[in-house]
């Protein structure tokens, strides 16, 4: 069935440069667009100049994927941070990230915060505040989940938010994505991902989807995520792109 009214295009992005096997794959022809790992969480200089060179020489527009400097549990554990660390530790990230970009003459076009970052921001107004002001900073639009506060105040800052979905996330009653920690917080069943996949869709609420680049199922969750957006007659193409095209 073909849901009526959905949007022509939808951007797929995937969270890549964190030194996990399926990057090359993901930027061949199924992803439009890469959040790319900063370094701090994950990755280093020559994996980070790899994806980058890949995402050039495929054509995928990249932005920044900055998170908590906890190599240990992948940026994924909770901090205490305040509103001026946040800030500083994402402007210090995306800086080097920049220059990275640079040398491969790509322009870093976007802000996404990683793992624990991203899942505070989404409900602690204070480091949402931080990121919010990071993003102004950079003149960066922001992705996150829609309806959340990062969303609110990053619209009430005039900061552009691009807001953002999960085909394989298992979602709570307020919007709010299930911790990981829970038992099946992470889909993995196709039946139940592209049930999921065609809600967001339905919903009109989001303009770009997340493939998790550390999933040892990424690149045949993201085939199935591309084969749902055909049969819907969908295309994929980055937000960024569609804005470069006028």
């Amino acid at each position: 069935m073909t849901i009526p009214d959905r949007p022509a295009t939808i951007d797929l992005n995937a969270d890549l440069g964190e030194g996990c096997p399926h990057d090359a794959e993901l930027l061949d022809g199924l992803v439009s667009s890469a959040s790319v790992c900063c370094g701090a969480h994950a990755g280093g200089p020559d994996v980070i100049r790899a994806t980058l060179a890949r995402a050039r020489d495929c054509g995928v527009v990249v932005g920044a994927h900055p998170g908590f400097p906890d190599r240990e549990n992948f940026g994924r554990r909770e901090q205490s941070i305040s509103v001026e660390a946040v800030s500083s530790l994402i402007l210090d990230q995306t800086a080097r990230l920049i220059e990275l970009a640079d040398e491969q003459g790509l322009v870093v076009r976007f802000l996404k915060p990683h793992g624990a970052l991203y899942n505070q921001a989404q409900r602690n107004e204070e480091i949402a505040r931080g990121v919010i002001s990071a993003a102004e900073t950079l003149g960066l639009p922001l992705l996150g989940l829609p309806g959340s506060i990062l969303h609110r105040l990053a619209s009430a800052r005039g900061v552009r938010y691009i807001p953002e979905g999960f085909p394989d996330r298992r979602y709570r009653d307020d919007g709010s994505l299930v911790s990981r920690s829970e038992p099946d917080a992470v889909l993995h069943d196709p039946s139940e991902m592209e049930a999921q996949l065609l809600a967001l869709i339905a919903s009109g609420r989001v303009a770009t989807l997340c493939i998790h680049g550390d999933d040892p199922l990424a690149v045949d969750k993201a085939r199935l995520v591309r084969r749902v957006l055909l049969a819907q007659a969908m295309a994929v193409r980055s937000f960024a792109a569609r804005e470069d095209a006028g």
